[in-house]
Formats: C-alpha cells, structure tokens, sequence
C-alpha cells in the first residue's frame, strides 16, 4: 500500500489541539503554515497521506483520503494534483459530473470508445456499487470485472483508467455520485455495455432480494453483449 502526499486547508483554534496536530507531517519541505493575528483565521497548510490501493484490475486504484473530524464535522480533499501524480495519476481533468439515483437503480456499464475517459469516482451521500469492466485488448485483465462499495460514510475513491467500461447500483435509499473525468462527454462516441451480460456474469448483489427489479433506463436497457461490444483494441 503507498501513500502519497496531499495538501490540507483546516480553520479554527481546534484543529492545534494535540489529538489533531500530531497529525502533522513536517519532514516534507513542500508544507507551509501561514499565522494570521489580532483576532483574524488561523491557516494551518500541511501535507498528510492518501491510501493507495492496488486492485484486482490493472491500473484501477482504490484511494482512502485521510479525514479529520471533529464535532462541527469533517475536511478532507478529494482531489489534490501534485499528491495525484505522486500516486501515478497524472492525467488532467476536464469535466465534473454530478449525478442523483434512488434505491436499486443501476446506471451503465458506460464508455467512450474514442475520447476515452479516465474517471474519480466517489459517492458523496449514500452507497454504491461501483462496477468496472476491462475492455482494453492486450490487458493481463481483459474481459475481468470488480466491484467496489463507495459511500458517504467510507469516503473512498475509484480511479478508473480510460479503456474500462462504467457503471453503479444504488445501494441506499438514494445516492449522490461526483465524477471527474479526463476528457469531455461525446454522445456520439458513448458506448453502452450490457449491465446484465451472461458472459460477465456481473454480480450487481441482488442476491437475497428476489422481488427488486432493477431500475435501469431504456438505453441501458439496449446495451450491447460483451461479446458483440466495441472494444479498445479494435480502435488501435
């Protein structure tokens, strides 16, 4: 597992007390502190860590932002640029997306299949199920999929390299899911994967609900076979 510097912005008198300043790292030249008086902010800018998580799809990372809590709530960052490229994540991002789903509704399994699209994904409220699928050819694990619970209360997120196909189920009552993307949205090149292919063989953790009847929209509904899908090699 590797770390990675990241940068924190944190106010107020509480965030000097021991509990939470031992958290301070200060062996990296790159922190800085800036002591404002006479009454004013006190900002205090240090570098903490960042899990990486190796998983089983090459190149897709599970990342634990360090939290810091305490009883006005949390701060945490979800994106810091230099402590993503020491994690070997480099790529620039283009596009926020924000999307909102009830309970047991799946979307995907989504891909561009020219202007391909790294993505962090995170769920802000509520659980998903976050579903990727390797499509990229010459992969060590083409046509392998996983899945990764990400929640609100877990704060985890999914880096997806471009060349895997997307996709989530809801798990709460409802969910907010932000996404970064590494290049704009193209209709015209959007893809779509069965979300229930039998040669997948995704398990979407349905299993013990025998009456929940999936809640996926009419172009998901068409999506195409694994078998049959346009895949990343066919384009190189």
């Amino acid at each position: 597992m590797d770390t990675a510097r990241t940068f924190c912005n944190y106010f107020g008198k509480e965030f000097f007390k021991p509990s939470v300043a031992d958290e301070f790292e200060t062996r990296h030249a790159a922190g800085w502190h800036n002591r404002c008086r006479a009454g004013k902010q006190f900002q205090f800018h240090e570098s903490f860590s960042m899990k990486k998580i190796e998983t089983t799809l090459s190149g897709v990372l599970l990342l634990e932002p360090r939290v810091f809590d305490d009883d006005r709530g949390f701060f945490l960052e979800s994106y810091n640029q230099r402590a993503f490229i020491e994690l070997g994540i480099p790529e620039p991002f283009v596009q926020d997306n924000h999307s909102c789903s009830e309970k047991n509704v799946i979307r995907g399994l989504h891909y561009q299949i020219l202007q391909p699209q790294g993505k962090l994904v995170r769920a802000v409220t509520g659980e998903i199920l976050d579903v990727v699928v390797d499509l990229r050819g010459g992969s060590p694990t083409f046509g392998k999929w996983e899945a990764f619970r990400l929640s609100g209360e877990n704060k985890k997120m999914l880096w997806i390299p471009p060349g895997f196909a997307h996709g989530f189920r809801v798990m709460s009552d409802n969910a907010h899911v932000l996404y970064k993307t590494t290049d704009f949205y193209e209709p015209k090149h959007e893809r779509t994967l069965a979300w229930n292919d039998s040669e997948l063989n995704i398990n979407w953790q349905l299993d013990g609900q025998p009456n929940v009847i999936p809640n996926v929209s009419a172009k998901d509904k068409r999506g195409t076979s694994f078998a049959k899908a346009e895949k990343f090699d066919k384009r190189r």
